[in-house]
């Protein structure tokens, strides 16, 4: 019993273990948060004196409550890790108590029976009184046994107490580990419940001057369609320009190619005709090597047949020395034409192996002539634009981190839920005197003025554009070539007293949401 009972405190401090990761994982995600909430308030405090009645501070506020509310729920739940800790702790310390009585119990045995053999105790009476030497040996180590087996239990006793005593000391730590947990949760939840009343004073205060910023509102909008509609005409344009610029270029390219190709097959000519004049040599040096060649294996042939029958002539003879003269004759003159032979072949295959390189020297003469024509009438590939390779991971488009208080597309006013609004990018709200800055290298294709006295700077990446808009001064200018990163302008105040960049992504004529284009 006591064994399945220690199985499962096992499984249970197990999961006590887990827990105390758990809640250190908290507390570090707490600890995170807390330091986000302490940016926030210090954005705030630098942008209460510019207005307060603006989207971005009440997205400012929003954000702050839903980080405090994160904090709180982290606590209940490292709070419940700390309840679960301290009734593991209680269990821990039952089981240790069972052990050390059942320790204690064993120990009371070991000294009773110490008291019914207590004529034992007279060690030197009970070693002498053993039969012989051999016995008196046994009796002293069952005495240093026994010895050693008390002291061995009341170590144990001894340690499980501490153990106990550790346990307790934990358990307390737990206990008021909860009771300061518990006391911040309160702050926490007081704090909460301030900074909800402040959003809800803030919210009062939006619409106490609906009709004033809705009038605002609405007149930013009207100035945004107009600066929508001068951007659609650019980009049109822009497209227009580019594509009779593609057509002029694909004409001229088309004429550079039909030309290259006249120059490069008169080139092709030239090189068949001398390739092929030195091809009929070839061959006819060719048919010479073999005729050679031919004439010599022969020759050889004949001397080999002429020497084999000398040989024979001369074996019946019983070789004379005159014919062992005409013999060693015969035998130079079949190997003078062995070695003309070898020499007509080794010409032949030189034939042979000319005529390959020759072939071989042709199509490459005739490839790069092909290719110095296209280069001498300047054909060339036309680069493609690797801006849509980017996407994702396009720079941030201004030089100091801001928050996204408006994204892209139709979606319902943050404060106002009467007006729709239709954004074709997104508004990051950031700091005073922060600088927009180019997202991706291109050119400046136009610099607008808008109506408020705020600046537009359009990009062009090929036949993508990005847009700066709301800016105070702009530090590009028109035709201007720009790297990653390039400042193009500081940003502006907005009507609501924010200074908000407007910043939007054009594939063509398509406005697309930049956020699934910069790396944010």
């Amino acid at each position: 019993m006591i064994k399945k009972f220690s199985f499962l405190i096992g499984v249970l401090m197990f999961g006590l273990h887990q827990g105390q990761q758990n809640k250190e994982q908290l507390q570090k995600q707490n600890a995170e948060l807390k330091k986000q909430i302490a940016q926030i308030n210090t954005d705030l405090a630098k942008t209460r004196s510019e207005s307060k009645l603006s989207v971005a501070y009440l997205s400012s506020v929003n954000q702050k409550l839903v980080l405090r509310e994160k904090v709180y729920n982290n606590t209940q739940k490292e709070k419940r890790f700390i309840e679960d800790d301290i009734y593991l702790r209680q269990l821990e310390i039952n089981r240790q108590n069972k052990e050390l009585a059942v320790l204690r119990k064993n120990y009371s045995e070991v000294l009773v029976n110490a008291y019914k053999n207590k004529g034992v105790q007279n060690k030197v009476t009970f070693i002498l009184s053993a039969k012989n030497l051999g016995e008196a040996i046994r009796r002293v180590q069952y005495l240093k046994q026994y010895s050693d087996y008390q002291d061995k239990k009341a170590a144990e006793i001894t340690d499980a107490a501490n153990q106990i005593k550790k346990t307790i000391a934990q358990k307390q730590n737990s206990v008021k580990a909860k009771e300061t947990l518990l006391v911040n949760q309160q702050k926490d939840l007081a704090t909460i419940n301030v900074e909800r009343a402040q959003k809800e004073q803030l919210v009062t205060e939006f619409k106490k001057n609906e009709s004033k910023l809705t009038a605002e509102l609405k007149q930013k909008q009207v100035q945004s369609k107009a600066l929508e509609g001068q951007i659609r005409a650019i980009i049109a344009e822009e497209i227009r320009i580019a594509k009779a610029e593609e057509e002029a270029r694909r004409k001229a390219e088309a004429e550079k190619i039909r030309l290259a190709k006249i120059a490069a097959e008169r080139e092709k000519a030239r090189i068949e005709a001398e390739a092929k004049a030195r091809a009929e040599a070839l061959e006819r040096e060719r048919k010479l090597a073999e005729a050679e060649a031919k004439r010599a294996a022969d020759l050889a042939a004949k001397r080999a047949e002429e020497e084999r029958k000398r040989n024979e002539e001369a074996a019946k003879a019983e070789a004379s020395a005159r014919d062992e003269s005409r013999r060693i004759a015969a035998k130079k003159a079949s190997d003078e034409a062995n070695a003309k032979a070898k020499e007509a072949a080794d010409k032949l295959n030189a034939a042979r192996a000319a005529e390959l390189a020759l072939s071989k020297k042709k199509e490459e003469e005739k490839k790069a002539a092909e290719s110095k024509a296209m280069t001498s009438y300047g054909v060339s590939t036309a680069a493609g634009n690797n801006f849509a390779d980017n996407r994702g991971r396009l720079g941030y488009p201004a030089d100091r981190a801001g928050q996204i208080t408006h994204r892209f597309g139709r979606q319902p006013h943050p404060v106002f839920k009467n007006i729709t609004e239709e954004n074709n990018g997104i508004k990051i709200s950031v700091p005073s005197g922060t600088r927009a800055k180019s997202v991706f290298p291109g050119s400046v294709s136009s610099i607008l003025a808008n109506n408020d006295g705020t600046k537009t700077v359009i990009i062009k990446h090929g036949s993508y554009f990005t847009i700066y808009s709301n800016l105070g001064n702009v530090s590009v200018s028109k035709g201007q070539q720009v790297s990653s990163g390039t400042p193009v302008g500081t940003v502006a105040q907005d009507f609501d007293g924010a200074y908000t960049l407007d910043f939007q992504v054009w594939n063509g004529s398509t406005p697309v949401d930049p956020l699934g284009w910069i790396s944010y």
